[in-house]
């Protein structure tokens, strides 16, 4: 997510609800989607119902503190969290950052400081990456990249280290043409960019049901190999 793409969902949580709607109709207008939450237990009811991008945390609330709220939150999320207090100290500001907050800002303050610092947070964590694929098919066969074996159904197909090698380094980027430098140096074959061509015609032998005709390890004139997944 980007935040020309989307709007950043955020939870504002603060046991002032004169702020709270303040911050909400601020917030909005300058393109955020706002949840609010009055104290730690509502904005945990709003956590288990909803992903967002950025808290907004009240450090001073009754019941449970902010501080006490972000330690807890951070044993089991990355969700980004900016503090809001009364109090400026330094010392209070470290506690802040040392419990898990990214930023921290001091009562009263500018709504624009606070945006900026809001989006200054979004960029800097960015979109979160998709965890990569450990596997991939392509007709019969199917390739796990972490153990780096091939099997069509329940069969093991025998790889040499070096067919598979060549074959990892497809495989984690499929649909991409790579030249035979670029395979030879994740292969691990650097200087001898030659022996992939060798490696390639033994791969088809044991993956195309055609090698002259290649459907999946195709090779990209000018360019190098790739490999093309169902």
């Amino acid at each position: 997510m980007t935040l020309a793409e989307e709007k950043p969902h955020v939870l504002v949580v603060d046991d002032d609800k004169r702020l709270r709607e303040l911050l909400r109709k601020y917030l909005v207008e300058q393109g955020f989607l706002v949840t609010a939450a009055g104290d730690a237990g509502e904005a945990r009811e709003r956590l288990a119902s909803f992903a967002f991008d950025l808290l907004i945390i009240d450090v001073m609330m009754p019941g449970e503190s902010g501080l006490e709220l972000t330690a807890d939150l951070r044993r089991s999320s990355r969700v980004p969290i900016l503090l809001l207090t009364a109090k400026g100290e330094p010392e209070d500001r470290i506690s802040g950052l040392e419990r898990g907050a990214d930023d921290y800002l001091a009562k009263p303050f500018e709504p624009r400081e606070l945006v900026l610092r809001m989006r200054t947070i979004l960029r800097r964590i960015g979109p979160e990456a998709p965890a990569p694929a450990t596997e991939i098919r392509f007709g019969p066969l199917t390739f796990d990249i972490e153990r780096r074996t091939l099997r069509r159904g329940s069969d093991e197909i025998r790889l040499t280290t070096a067919e598979s090698e060549l074959l990892t380094a497809l495989a984690r980027n499929p649909n991409v043409a790579l030249s035979r430098d670029e395979l030879s140096q994740q292969a691990n074959e650097a200087g001898n960019s030659r022996t992939v061509d060798v490696q390639m015609t033994r791969l088809r032998r044991k993956i195309e049901a055609d090698p002259r005709f290649p459907r999946y390890l195709q090779t990209v004139r000018g360019r190098g190999y790739v490999l093309r997944p169902d």
